[in-house]
């Protein structure tokens, strides 16, 4: 029997439908994502599957029993004080059960002989309890998801829930949701606030669990790597799909195809039987063209794919040329108070660059953007921004737009020479029609704000166009359409974003922080993921290369043949250890997130060794980079 199952469920907001005719089932373990345009009800049948609202047409049916656990995409995290607290929410039952225990066991070693029957019964009845719903893992898998998550487990235990971050508390809520026991995970855009490495720990992880998931995400390559099966929202329905994002692509063109064939033969059998009836309404076959008249009004009519309405028509253009470098920074450093982001750094833009900005949250983008664009002044170095140089700037809080403005006076701002129907005309390749455009912009949702956004960014006709994580509002289909104005435009590009197909699509060098230090890698976004040296830093070699020279050495007097063997043979040993490093790791991470691991009797003891054992992998693996560095450095 499916775990959930949905019959013709429809939804009806004032006179307006806002879906019908939706029916899917979701067997245990099968991962859906759940994808379409903003506002077409991806988030109310979320609250359909969890009986938080009612369907107007249409049932939903769950099996008995059945655990959900839900994280918005609000992040709710119930009143904790504590991170640990939040993130053991799913548990407090059975926390609370194990403090009963504890209690009832000094109880019972008070009363000794004088224990009554009772007391023993209880005490049974509860810790068999207690072992069935795993409350011996319950503990365990906890502290397993806050490290996958980026957290310390030991000091969230006493960390306040106050003290964090936006981006924190999403990743919080993320673990609560994932630690907690359930049969059915619904997850609404968990991406949104996570890092490159911890999407991919993500990945592996709901790859790896046994309970089902429905998955709301704009992330295609996360849907990609996650989803065994796609529920896509258009037209007022939504059609489902078997297998991952690609092969969703790939089937929705085939449906099209077929359906836009499959029209184009009614329609030219209902031109035939027009055409006879009009020619023999009032001849002798009469009586046959008033049967065929009958047949053609009780015919059902099948429908047209649905068109590109809603999705936006988004383009950029340049107005200028510009030079062949159009910005340069030389020993730039930023500091925030005591706290360096970014050590002494020197790079240049040039003309037709697609930059991928990326590193682990909190690194400092946003911080270096500003600083790259004049915002903000640096703390160390230059930055100079070339004359003939315009910017268009996407920000990450959407500040460019004024929320006190309507949608039209943003336009007229920037384009006051145009007409009524230039304005509108404009908006309405952003999905903004009729009345909509004296709409204020405080009133507009995330998604609106940002095609606003992008709307005035159309206009500014820059040849360098700088992105702080915009994707995080859009739809699937808006992105894709951002995608492809991009890759048509001809100027240079910044973008800061955890959207993976997006850099793998634009991005033709790499900006990478890590721990301070901005590395500058010359290719496109799978050669940096590939290239694992490129991952490293850059100064690591040089510094093992000196403290090398430093060293008495034991080849002097050796023929520079004999050092170069040498060297060559170090390069192949530390790239073997380089391999056994990630070989081990990459297995304890695998032990940490099998869910198996937490029904042991002895999960808690066994997580926590294993846990301990990947963080000492962790240092082998870098102590083997780095001495491959050295050697690389060497041959060299």
């Amino acid at each position: 029997m499916a775990l959930i199952s949905a019959s013709d469920l429809g939804v009806v907001f004032g006179a307006d439908p806002l879906f019908t005719g939706i029916s899917f089932q979701v067997e245990r373990g099968e991962r859906w994502g759940i994808i379409g345009r903003n506002g077409t009800g991806k988030t109310t049948l979320m609250q359909l599957i969890t009986g938080e609202r009612d369907a107007d047409q249409g049932v939903v049916s769950r099996v008995a029993g059945t655990r959900i656990a839900v994280m918005d995409q609000y992040r709710e995290l119930g009143g904790a004080l504590t991170v640990w607290d939040a993130a053991a929410q799913g548990f407090a039952e059975l926390l609370q059960l194990e403090h009963d225990l504890a209690a009832q066991a000094h109880a019972i070693g008070d009363a000794g002989d004088h224990a009554t029957p009772a007391m023993l019964d209880r005490y049974s009845h509860d810790l068999e309890r207690f072992q069935h719903a795993g409350g011996y893992a319950a503990e365990a898998r906890v502290d397993a998801v806050l490290a996958g998550l980026g957290f310390d487990p030991v000091s969230a235990r006493t960390r306040e829930v106050s003290t964090l971050s936006g981006g924190e508390r999403g990743r919080l809520a993320l673990a609560g949701q994932l630690a907690a026991p359930a049969d059915l995970l619904i997850l609404d855009e968990p991406t949104n606030h996570l890092d490159l490495a911890t999407a991919r720990w993500l990945e592996a992880y709901l790859h790896d669990i046994d309970e089902a998931v429905l998955l709301i995400s704009h992330d295609r390559a996360f849907l990609d790597a996650v989803v065994d099966h796609v529920l896509h929202f258009e037209g007022g329905t939504a059609n489902s799909y078997e297998g991952n994002y690609q092969r969703f692509i790939a089937q929705r063109a085939e449906r099209r195809m077929a359906l836009e064939r499959a029209v184009r033969k009614q329609d030219a059998r209902v031109a035939a039987e027009e055409d006879f009836i009009r020619r023999n309404i009032a001849g002798q076959k009469s009586t046959q063209a008033r049967g065929r008249r009958r047949r053609l009004e009780r015919m059902p009519r099948l429908s047209p794919p649905p068109g590109t309405d809603g999705a936006m028509a988004v383009s950029f253009s340049s107005s200028e040329r510009g030079g062949d470098q159009l910005l340069v920074a030389d020993k730039l450093e930023i500091r925030i108070g005591a706290r360096t982001l970014l050590k002494p750094w020197s790079g240049i833009l040039r003309r037709g660059d697609a930059v991928g900005l990326i590193g682990p949250n909190g690194a400092g983008k946003t911080t270096l953007l500003k600083t790259l664009l004049g915002e903000r002044r640096a703390d160390g170095g230059e930055v100079r921004l070339m004359p003939s140089i315009s910017v268009a700037y996407y920000r990450q809080d959407l500040g460019d737009v004024d929320p006190a403005a309507t949608l039209y006076d943003l336009i007229a701002s920037r384009r006051p020479m145009w007409n009524r129907g230039q304005i509108q005309g404009h908006l309405g390749r952003f999905d903004f029609s009729g009345s909509e455009v004296q709409r204020k912009a405080s009133s507009l949702s995330g998604g609106e704000r940002a095609r606003v956004a992008l709307a005035l960014m159309m206009l500014s006709d820059a040849n360098l166009l700088v992105f702080d994580e915009p994707t995080n509002h859009l739809d699937v289909e808006s992105i894709e359409a951002l995608e492809d104005a991009l890759e048509n435009y001809e100027g240079s590009v910044i973008l800061v974003t955890h959207d993976r197909a997006l850099l793998a699509a634009l991005a033709t060098r790499i900006w990478s922080f890590d721990d301070a230090t901005l590395t500058d890698y010359p290719g496109d976004f799978g050669e940096w993921e590939a290239d694992v040296a490129g991952k490293r830093l850059g100064h690591a070699a040089a510094r093992a290369t000196s403290r090398a020279a430093e060293k008495p050495g034991k080849t002097r007097g050796r023929s520079d043949a004999s050092v170069r063997r040498s060297a060559e043979r170090a390069l192949v040993d530390a790239e073997t250890r380089v391999a056994d490093a990630d070989a081990e790791l990459a297995r304890l991470e695998k032990a940490l997130a099998d869910p198996a691991l937490y029904s042991r009797p002895d999960s808690k003891q066994a997580a926590r060794e294993l846990t301990a054992a990947r963080d000492r992998a962790r240092q082998v693996r870098d102590q083997a980079f780095a001495a491959w560095e050295a050697a690389d450095a060497a041959v060299r």
